[in-house]
């Protein structure tokens, strides 16, 4: 008898112990998971529901310095919890995959840990190494330029930040990180289902890839299509049954120019062949034209000038409509193709975040020189007279010097606020390595 009470407790108790090692992934979970409710629960108490950085509010130096403490002691909180659920599952798949049927119980909560791991992802997703170790690295970074070699090791200048939290060098754990890192590897080269999830990966990489270029295609294909098949076919025709084009055609009125600069332009020309043909017949001695036959040939010349600025007016009437038939055509484009706005988005994402720093640092450097560059005023000035007579306008130059005075200053000032404001955060050695380059 006593040794049956004794078996039943050392059973029950070996259950307990077993029930408790099964229960040990949910355990870190879940302290994890407080900690990421204490980082929520302090953006919304004391940062608008935004995260929790010195340019949301202004708060004094010890207030910040209190809040990035206890973010710094969460964050470590959530990376040594999230460590030990990873390295327990993977200890409880070896030890108990003879147990199935005691696991049919866990498989059933991993909807429930996915919740979780998200809301973890959710809010450590906005949060850098750079911005938990070194507080005032930031600030310098986002008040003037700080060459971030001297500050941040080689390990984090060599890591590319795409706004996730975790690096390959951001805690120093038991034992060294390497250890677990072939573990992993060698975790995921013994998988059955690692090659087929590689070749998922790539396929969906690859399906990304053609939905993006085949979009971007479309967006500079459909328009002008549209605009030559509106302009050829719709517009034209409407304007050759029209009044407009009858007075165009039977009257040699100058008044009927678009605007004065074609006016000018047409007399202009005009004029210099009346001069060139007049020293053409100085020279000539052997045949030199009569006035009526010189009076002839301008009255000529005036008519075929005046036919052509007839047929520039015209095209630029007909550019008018199709521009606005083509922009109505982008605009529904983009309307009615939101996912594959989102693809394209990821796409230029994965681009743009694979690219080196120096190369960053270029592209930004080319495309500020070009649009708000010293030599930029005489592109724009180039674009907006274009406009003005691809849809038959005067070039008013003094809205083009407005123009050129203003729009590129506020464009750079945004541009200069996008760095100050999200590339900082995002890859602060590619703005370390722009302001270099710009020295």
């Amino acid at each position: 008898m006593n040794n049956s009470w004794f078996s039943n407790k050392i059973y029950s108790l070996l259950q307990s112990v077993y029930d408790w090692y099964l229960t040990t992934p949910d355990r870190f979970l879940e302290i994890a998971y407080r900690a990421a409710l204490e980082i929520k629960s302090i953006e919304d108490n004391h940062f608008y529901g935004n995260k929790i950085d010195f340019t949301v509010v202004s708060y004094s130096n010890s207030v910040m310095d209190y809040f990035q403490a206890d973010l710094k002691k969460q964050l470590k909180i959530i990376r040594t919890q999230l460590k030990k659920f990873n390295t327990s599952r993977s200890l409880l798949w070896i030890s108990s995959k003879n147990f199935v049927e005691q696991d049919i119980e866990l498989n059933n909560k991993s909807n429930f840990i996915v919740d979780k791991l998200k809301f973890i992802d959710e809010i450590t997703s906005k949060y850098t190494l750079i911005e938990i170790d070194n507080r005032q690295l930031v600030t310098r970074n986002l008040s003037k330029p700080l060459d971030n070699s001297k500050k941040v090791p080689r390990q984090l200048k060599n890591n590319k930040f795409q706004g996730q939290e975790w690096s390959k060098a951001n805690t120093i754990g038991v034992l060294p990180r390497s250890i677990f890192n072939t573990i992993n590897r060698l975790q995921l080269e013994l998988d059955p289902n690692a090659e087929e999830d590689v070749v998922k990966k790539f396929r969906k990489s690859q399906q990304r890839t053609i939905i993006s270029v085949r979009f971007i295609l479309l967006l500079i294909i459909v328009p002008i299509l549209t605009h030559q098949i509106v302009k050829a076919f719709l517009v034209g025709p409407i304007l050759d049954k029209s009044k407009i084009l009858e007075n165009l055609q039977h009257t040699n009125e100058i008044g009927l120019f678009l605007n004065y600069e074609m006016e000018e332009e047409a007399i202009a020309e005009l004029n210099q062949f009346e001069e060139k043909l007049k020293f053409q017949n100085l020279i000539n001695d052997n045949n030199p034209l009569s006035k009526e036959q010189m009076d002839n040939k301008i009255k000529e010349k005036a008519q075929n000038i005046a036919q052509n600025y007839q047929r520039l007016s015209l095209n630029a009437i007909r550019n008018v409509f199709a521009d606005i038939l083509s922009v109505f055509t982008f605009v529904c484009l983009l309307i009615i193709s939101q996912k594959d706005i989102a693809i394209l988005k990821k796409f230029f994402d994965n681009i743009v975040y694979g690219l080196s720093d120096s190369a960053k640092a270029f592209i930004i450097i080319l495309f500020t020189d070009i649009f708000v560059g010293f030599h930029s005023p005489h592109g724009w000035e180039v674009i907006l007279e274009g406009i003005s007579h691809h849809w038959g306008l005067p070039a008013n130059h003094e809205f083009i010097f407005l123009f050129i005075a203003t729009f590129p200053v506020v464009l750079d000032t945004v541009f200069k606020y996008w760095i100050f404001r999200y590339l900082n955060r995002i890859s602060p050695s590619a703005v370390a390595t722009y302001h270099n380059m710009n020295e």
